[in-house]
């Protein structure tokens, strides 16, 4: 019988694979996803041609996975989409393309469930923009992203630690790691997420608490 979970209808994108496919392997190898962070109903903000959808059956847990893009409306408000309506939310570079990345995460925030998790991907700016701003390798970015250091090069980088420590005792932060599988080091002034194989990243983890009690 034909499975009748998840989306019915997806589009691909020929040619090598955008972040989401480059990173399932990493993601197969960690049990967390599959049994924890991917349970549930999902909402996909920017998955375009590479959604999470794609891999819908390597994670038995998620029941069902809508995508939010262009064509839904604006990533950064989700207007439309009622609070705690998901059990977890997924983005791989879309924040970056916001215009204000806090006011999309309290969004974001918003619309999971408590203890539900949020896992979201953007890039490095040293490993993707490698000192150069406005980006050379997609010219749509807004901000630039870093784990945190005290200055950047970037004249709007955003440190992250600083940034979600903002969304409150709402947003219990799990992790913020930089992701750099098969990226070359040596090898710079081009664009290394073209590649089959290489992140560029920068994934943090979510998990959303309760509302304290009044």
């Amino acid at each position: 019988m034909a499975d009748k979970r998840g989306p019915k209808v997806l589009k691909v994108r020929p040619g090598v694979g955008g972040g989401t496919s480059r990173s399932i392997q990493r993601r197969l190898a960690d049990a967390r996803f599959a049994t924890r962070y991917f349970v549930g109903r999902g909402l996909d903000i920017g998955g375009g041609s590479d959604p999470l959808a794609l891999y819908f059956e390597l994670f038995p847990r998620m029941t069902d996975i809508d995508i939010w893009d262009r064509e839904q409306g604006d990533g950064q408000t989700l207007d439309g989409v009622a609070d705690e309506s998901y059990d977890f939310l997924y983005s791989s570079h879309c924040l970056e393309h916001l215009v204000d990345p806090l006011d999309a995460l309290r969004n974001w925030l918003r619309v999971v469930r408590p203890g539900g998790h949020l896992v979201v991907v953007v890039p490095d700016e040293d490993l993707y923009e490698q000192g150069y701003w406005p980006s050379r390798f997609n010219p749509d970015h807004k901000h630039s992203f870093t784990t945190y250091k005290p200055d950047s090069w970037s004249p709007v980088s955003i440190n992250l630690l600083e940034t979600l420590t903002k969304l409150g005792p709402g947003a219990q932060i799990l992790s913020v790691a930089t992701i750099d599988a098969g990226y070359r080091h040596k090898l710079t002034g081009i664009d290394q997420t073209l590649t089959p194989v290489a992140e560029s990243s920068i994934e943090f983890i979510l998990r959303k608490q309760a509302a304290a009690a009044e």
